[in-house]
């Protein structure tokens, strides 16, 4: 039976690819004591439930884990069984800047930062990381693109999948996307925002996508920008990226962004295989 072991950093991505696995028809359960990794993987074994594998996801929440992996690990070797683990990292300061975002309080932290916190853990867990299959790390992930790569790394499909190219319009009202690879402000062009028949629509209605792209500031801007991707895209590539997230930002991400980054897509889309597009803040309101 194929088993893998989720670990590594808090805040790194372990839920993501744990509900991904399990879509994937593996059977997944969370902080289960290290004692019974074994005897669980008997019981699923003398079911007779068909799964793909199972998924056990042990981490610094467990402090039993710590101690007594490799002992487990080892016993569950010995049933003629095989383990990949996977551990999950990320620069320490998209560590910090996620617990921020999400206001989750670090398990190594009760009585400390959450940098003092992600340094503990590191600590703890230096010695798992040296064990693992896989080394994940997300610092430049975001969700859907973790998913994609979790998937390909168990599926076999690693060296297989395109590069992806991922095309996202946002407001700045609302925040840059973490997740950025070119980030490009287009606030300044015309607001169709203060077009009184444009102001409830978006730029996905035809009324909007012509008004954006009939001006000649558009036009200007395009004729750089559309070369620019062009040149940056291959290079990226040869840097080993297997992703590339292009954000277009204007003020509520409504009008604007949202015109800009279907045109960028619906180009790049000529020339890579694997482009997807989305609109992270068109329902957030009006700008």
């Amino acid at each position: 039976m194929r088993i893998i072991v989720i670990t590594g950093m808090s805040g790194s991505g372990k839920s993501t690819a744990v509900r991904a696995l399990e879509d994937e028809g593996f059977y997944c359960i969370d902080n289960l004591p290290v004692r019974l990794f074994k005897r669980f993987v008997d019981l699923i074994e003398k079911s007779g439930e068909t799964f793909k594998g199972i998924v056990l996801v042990a981490d610094i929440r467990g402090r039993e884990f710590i101690k007594g992996y490799e002992s487990s690990f080892q016993k569950i070797r010995n049933a003629g069984h095989s383990i990949d683990i996977f551990f999950f990292d990320a620069l320490d300061e998209t560590l910090v800047r996620r617990f921020s975002e999400t206001r989750r309080r670090h398990p190594a932290a009760e009585h400390c930062s959450v940098s003092e916190g992600i340094r503990i853990e590191r600590e703890q867990l230096s010695g798992l990381r040296q064990m693992a299959s896989k080394i994940i790390d997300t610092s430049e992930f975001n969700v859907h693109q973790l998913r994609d790569f979790v998937l390909r790394i168990v599926r076999g499909e690693e060296g297989e999948s395109p590069f992806v190219v991922d095309v996202q319009s946002f407001g700045f009202r609302y925040g840059i996307p973490m997740e950025s690879s070119i980030v490009m402000d287009v606030r300044f062009l015309p607001n169709p925002f203060f077009v009184p028949e444009m102001k409830n629509l978006s730029g996905l209605d035809p009324e909007v996508r012509d008004y954006v792209m009939g001006l000649p500031e558009t036009k200007g801007f395009i004729d750089s920008f559309f070369p620019l991707v062009n040149m940056l895209i291959p290079a990226y590539q040869r840097e080993g990226k297997a992703y590339l997230t292009i954000s277009i930002g204007c003020t509520g991400g409504r009008h604007r962004s949202v015109a800009i980054a279907e045109a960028t897509a619906e180009h790049l889309r000529r020339n890579f295989p694997a482009v997807r597009i989305t609109h992270r803040d068109i329902e957030k309101g009006q700008q």
